[in-house]
């Protein structure tokens, strides 16, 4: 990979995480909830998604001290009291991201069978093809933030899921230590977790794993 088609892969994949925020905020206002579209999150203008610290800071400061990339985007905010059925609709909302990132992986597949007399081309395709699927496996871990977590709560009483969604600031501690601390000690947890379904998909698609 020469600097030119990195860059292009860096350019697509941040695209894709935009994406991933605009398809939450669109899932919500089609599900009655239309805190995305009064805070500007119905746009797939990158700068009304960027996180200063999580999309750029911290992205920057574990590559260059950890030696892997972790970030986020500015969460799209809803409030669940406008759906109909809270516990369906949130789950619902937080699977449109991971979903949007598996549509792109399949489109971009598409293209990258098209473009067999490219090579170049189809090297960058199936990078950009690996990480969506990355990111949306990534985000159905169902641990608090994550998406994951609310689609897993579907299928939870009431009860149950509202102790489960209250865990969204110690989750994400939890999850960040355990995704640097495994790094560091060379045992990747994180990807054994999510490295089987990518490859599945990888095949399903045609493409090489």
């Amino acid at each position: 990979m020469n600097i030119l088609s990195t860059l292009v892969i860096i350019a697509m994949v941040f695209y894709s995480i935009i994406i991933h925020e605009v398809s939450h905020a669109f899932a919500a206002f089609a599900l009655g909830d239309d805190s995305a579209q009064r805070a500007g999150r119905l746009s797939f203008n990158p700068m009304k998604h960027i996180d200063p610290f999580g999309t750029v800071i911290l992205p920057l400061l574990l590559y260059f001290s950890a030696g892997f990339i972790y970030g986020y985007a500015k969460p799209v905010p809803f409030n669940p009291y406008n759906f109909r059925n809270q516990k369906r609709d949130s789950g619902l909302t937080a699977l449109a991201g991971p979903a949007s990132n598996v549509l792109i992986a399949i489109v971009l597949s598409l293209a990258f069978h098209l473009l067999s007399p490219f090579p170049q081309l189809q090297s960058i395709l199936y990078y950009v093809v690996f990480l969506n699927l990355l990111l949306a496996f990534f985000n159905l871990i169902p641990v608090p933030p994550l998406d994951g977590s609310k689609v897993l709560g579907i299928f939870l009483t009431d009860q149950a899921y509202y102790k489960w969604t209250a865990q969204e600031r110690k989750g994400m501690i939890y999850l960040f230590v355990i995704i640097i601390g495994s790094s560091l000690l060379g045992l990747n947890l994180v990807g054994k977790v999510i490295i089987p379904p990518v490859a599945f998909v990888m095949r399903l698609l045609g493409l090489p794993f």
